[in-house]
């Protein structure tokens, strides 16, 4: 069967290449906007998008996001940076540049559901999604057709209590160097502390409730024990503290007291893939900035 590849020009109107994306977080103060909008002027770019957001006006932290073009941006991209490095120091900001047609690599860990998975090779198939996706990991083998079909690597690296730092460090040989992001879609394993310090902020997993209720293992069990009417997902970054990381998306869905486990993990499987696929939609997209175990999603 011929691999399935990612719709060619879906993207193609809306990559411009002179096109970048600047993030910044700061205290705020007045005049960082008009210092950033003059420096880029004075740089020959043109703002197409701003968006901003105060904790507080006064001893608040500000944050901005821009898009903006720039002619040969690629071959001019280092010295902007360095210019803006002086700017940078004058507000204290914690900020980077990127360019916005260069494509995230993505690695996909997962277990034996599908569903958020399936949802991902979908979205980017169709070019719905602009990141590549070099690789799917698992600890079961149950996926390996299904994936090789779209033409992506597919790694079954099993894990057990006994194995997993050796299972980690394969993990880690196989992605280092090699992928910007991990997605956990419905990968049922903890992630160690020694592997997050290669990826922070950069793991986004998808958690099947609506946090921060019924964190850990059986949360749709929790959930009906508890007799609760909304089910959700959400997807976040992941941390040392198990569940606890920085949020970026969350959705529900009403259910009532006839719906049992089973259909309460059917109806939460949909939420599940939509809220992941919008989650690695916006971190793709430079649309997220964290701040301490908060996030400011621009979308």
């Amino acid at each position: 069967m011929k691999p399935l590849t990612p719709t060619s020009n879906k993207w193609a109107d809306k990559a411009n290449h002179n096109r970048a994306r600047m993030l910044i977080s700061c205290p705020d103060q007045p005049g960082i906007v008009a210092a950033v909008s003059k420096f880029l002027h004075q740089h020959d770019a043109n703002i197409v998008q701003s968006d901003q957001y105060t904790m507080d006006p006064e001893g608040g932290m500000f944050f901005i996001r821009i898009e903006f073009d720039l002619p040969e941006l690629e071959f001019k991209l280092n010295a902007l940076k360095e210019d803006f490095a002086v700017v940078a120091d004058q507000f204290q900001m914690d900020w980077r540049i990127s360019l916005a047609p260069k494509k995230q690599k993505l690695a996909i860990f997962v277990s034996k559901e599908d569903h958020c998975l399936l949802e991902l090779l979908w979205q980017w198939q169709a070019g719905d999604l602009y990141a590549d996706i070099e690789m799917v990991i698992s600890n079961h083998p149950d996926m390996r057709e299904l994936v090789e079909s779209f033409g992506i690597p597919y790694h079954h690296i099993p894990v057990t209590a006994d194995t997993k730092a050796e299972a980690e460090a394969m993990q880690l040989e196989v992605t280092h160097g090699k992928v910007d992001t991990i997605i956990l879609a419905r990968y049922m394993q903890i992630i160690s502390p020694k592997f997050l310090q290669f990826y922070k902020n950069r793991i986004i997993n998808i958690h099947h409730s609506f946090l921060p209720a019924f964190v850990g293992g059986k949360p749709y069990a929790q959930a009906f024990n508890r007799g609760v009417k909304i089910i959700g997902a959400t997807a976040h970054y992941v941390t040392e503290e198990l569940d606890g990381g920085p949020i970026i998306e969350q959705d529900v869905q009403r259910v009532s007291h006839r719906d049992t486990v089973d259909e309460l993990k059917r109806i939460g499987r949909h939420i599940e893939r939509i809220v992941l696929a919008r989650a690695v939609s916006w971190h793709v997209e430079d649309r997220i900035l964290v701040h301490e175990n908060k996030t400011v999603v621009f979308n």
